[in-house]
């Protein structure tokens, strides 16, 4: 297998390139503080279980390890973007004979917004477009990523800072592009993930810290929480201050998720 890793704007991608035809691949961004990237084991597990989930060759973590190195040296506090497709393929959805997987880094600034969100708390509206239940694909960050193009463009005639996005089954899955946690009688929750939406790098490491049960969450069950969040890796866990109607406490809410981490700390 040959792999091509490119970390230059410029490079041009093969107008075969699977990912561009058909969306064939996968990809993580992640926060790069002085010169290291935050969470990296749960980025590279989550490299490794698209792979092996969508049928890829395994990736030579060693050589992505270093390319990686070398790019984001010098940075202080951006956005480490790496996309990886099947690579060149022929006419059609059948899988290329040889796998030729490319690879792309990109170093980006980081969303200046962010800070800021995290101490007033974010307000969230209610999508009007639903996931569709695809178990295959769930919990994964694949490149299909056109429900969350058009919940965007609805969200742009939204008053919100974003939205809350269900299935069709009226469950609370996710935010447009975070995850989602609730605090209730000490206790934290999220959505399940098992037929859609995506499981987040800063879940995964919370699920590190704290006892987070997976579970079917309704719109009124969220509600009725003492603390709701929205969540990735490069925001973090931020407050959630209202959702349509229904407000919360941020104050409140930052202090309930920092005793709960202090008291798992202490165990």
């Amino acid at each position: 297998m040959q792999t091509i890793i490119t970390t230059d704007d410029t490079s041009a991608i093969n107008t075969r390139d699977r990912g561009l035809n058909y969306g064939d691949g996968f990809f993580t961004t992640a926060k790069v503080i002085a010169g290291q990237v935050e969470h990296w084991q749960h980025h590279k597990a989550r490299l490794v279980e698209c792979a092996e989930r969508l049928a890829f060759p395994a990736i030579n973590l060693t050589e992505l390890e270093q390319h990686i190195a070398k790019a984001i040296t010098g940075c202080q506090l951006n956005v480490l973007k790496i996309v990886i497709t099947r690579g060149e393929g022929g006419r059609g959805y059948g899988l290329p004979q040889h796998t030729h997987l490319t690879i792309l880094i990109t170093v980006l600034g980081f969303p200046q917004s962010y800070p800021a969100l995290a101490k007033t708390g974010v307000s969230l509206a209610l999508s009007p477009i639903k996931l569709a239940a695809q178990p295959l694909l769930a919990g994964l960050k694949t490149l299909n990523r056109l429900e969350q193009v058009l919940i965007k463009n609805a969200m742009a005639k939204q008053q919100c800072d974003d939205v809350l996005v269900l299935d069709h089954q009226n469950n609370v899955i996710e935010a447009s592009a975070a995850n989602i946690f609730a605090i209730r009688d000490n206790k934290v929750y999220t959505p399940s993930l098992e037929q859609c939406g995506i499981k987040g790098v800063y879940l995964q490491s919370l699920c590190d810290k704290l006892a987070v049960e997976f579970k079917q969450v309704s719109l009124n069950e969220l509600t009725q929480a003492s603390a709701v969040f929205i969540c990735n890796s490069l925001m973090g866990a931020v407050p959630v201050s209202r959702i349509e109607q229904h407000t919360f406490n941020v104050e409140q809410s930052m202090c309930l998720l920092n005793e709960l981490l202090a008291k798992e700390a202490k165990c």
